[in-house]
């Protein structure tokens, strides 16, 4: 399993619920629909709640994190080559502030339960 982990600041200018609304309403649904997320097995969005921003000026911290699920390093290397992964990626300019987006790829998680290590 590989998981592409981002966190996600907000473009300048957009409030909080703007951003939240375009990430929920458009970004997402442009994933499910596109070939390029076929790829993608899982995708989670968690934003960060509204009621945790001081006003809409707030820019400190990250508005939330997303996270793809790939079955392996190939599929997530498909999802990329893939004819609309540059429509994709050209919304993210719409809402992110994009000097800021921080994204790591991982792979095999180690699982720490009751003390017990899962290194498998």
């Amino acid at each position: 399993m590989v998981k592409l982990t981002c966190l996600l600041k907000r473009k300048e200018g957009m409030t909080p619920a703007e951003f939240h609304a375009h990430w929920k309403n458009q970004h997402g649904p442009l994933i499910v629909r596109s070939r390029s997320g076929s790829h993608v097995i899982r995708y989670e969005q968690h934003p960060r709640p509204l009621d945790d921003y001081r006003d809409d000026d707030d820019r400190s911290g990250y508005d939330g994190v997303t996270v793809q699920w790939f079955p392996s390093m190939a599929e997530y290397q498909a999802h990329m080559a893939e004819d609309d992964f540059p429509e994709v990626m050209a919304d993210l300019a719409n809402f992110l502030d994009l000097d800021h987006l921080d994204f790591v790829v991982t792979e095999k998680p180690v699982v720490v339960i009751d003390g017990r290590v899962d290194w498998d």
